[in-house]
């Protein structure tokens, strides 16, 4: 085991799909009830570094990097990413894994996907953890734009794929900058915890090539010097996972509704003070999560929702925020009262 390795880290899993493989992290106990922890998009497992420790060590968690992302095979060339793509690939994890019935913790896009297989194989979940989640609703007035969606995502993936424009090595430093400057909500440190197993090192020209070859993005630079750089690094996620419409399904509310009907395990919600629907000016953002709010409370027996202080990353950068919370959900010493 490396010497940044998380606390109680057990194992590094790898799991072999018809693409390649899924890579993932375990830890806690073998024998304990497992929970599943899904990421959010373009992030990896190492998000859970800071928060599983935290945790009950009687349970054993297993936190996957979806394709196309941190350590795990990317989607073979003209094989698109969709929401749908990302649920079967939780169906083949616990397959590998022999689960037949578990408990889900998601942050942001991952609480999307596994919210989704929820739906899709209720009978597997026993408890359902959403950290920050976001929903994709539109309403009845917007549907007619869902084609315009869905083509938009078409072309952006082929415009990828069509891309010729040279490729740099960047170092460390480069990279945490861009990291950071496009997502407000990460921390210097948590940027550095993503990166570590987000990135593969190029030492030597050689190497450099392998990589290239392997699929590995490598960032456009600015500075022409970089193009020379011997020792650098690559990020590992799929170039064709950066427009974020190419993974998420757009829904009505009307299907949002009949979804959470179907739910027959616990939930949780915890919403960030400063998260991800504090971040955004658009009203019926906001007015979307009220409505599962209020749908969750009126449909499902055991719920709960809980605001927490910080921010969308909360988990990562603030883990103490929300470690207690979970506990004791997954342990179910006592139901808390949602704070609305």
């Amino acid at each position: 085991m490396s010497e940044n390795a998380a606390p109680g880290l057990i194992s590094e899993l790898k799991l072999a799909v018809p693409w390649g493989h899924i890579a993932a992290k375990a830890w806690g106990s073998l024998q304990g009830p497992p929970v599943l922890c899904l990421h959010g998009w373009l992030d990896n497992a190492s998000s859970f570094d800071r928060l599983i420790p935290l945790l009950p060590q009687d349970f054993y968690y297993v936190a996957m990097d979806f394709g196309g992302h941190g350590l795990s095979s990317h989607y073979s060339p003209g094989v698109p990413y969709y929401l749908q793509t990302f649920v079967s690939e939780i169906r083949r994890v616990v397959a590998a894994l022999k689960w037949n019935r578990f408990s889900i913790l998601g942050h942001s896009f991952g609480g999307v996907v596994g919210g989704m297989f929820f739906c899709t194989f209720p009978e597997m979940v026993d408890k359902l953890i959403l950290l920050d989640t976001p929903l994709f609703l539109l309403e009845s007035d917007e549907m007619e734009n869902l084609l315009t969606y869905k083509r938009r995502a078409i072309e952006h993936v082929l415009q990828v794929e069509a891309s010729q424009e040279p490729s740099h090595v960047f170092s460390l430093k480069q990279l945490l900058q861009r990291l950071l400057k496009s997502n407000s909500h990460l921390s210097e440190e948590c940027g550095e915890l993503l990166l570590q197993r987000g990135t593969t090192k190029v030492a030597t020209e050689m190497e450099f090539r392998h990589v290239a070859q392997a699929g590995l993005e490598l960032l456009n630079s600015s500075d022409p010097t970089d193009s020379t750089s011997q020792n650098g690094l690559v990020l590992n996620r799929d170039q064709r996972l950066a427009w974020a419409e190419n993974s998420i399904d757009f829904i009505s509310r009307e299907l949002c509704a009949h979804s959470i009907r179907k739910l027959q395990a616990h939930v949780l919600l915890i919403k960030a003070v400063h998260g991800y629907f504090d971040s955004r000016q658009n009203y019926s953002e906001k007015e979307s999560l009220s409505f599962m709010i209020d749908t969750m409370k009126s449909t499902l027996k055991e719920f709960q929702f809980v605001e927490v202080p910080g921010n969308h990353c909360v988990h990562m950068s603030e883990p103490q925020h929300v470690a207690s919370i979970i506990s004791s959900f997954l342990q179910c010493t006592h139901m808390l009262p949602a704070q609305l």
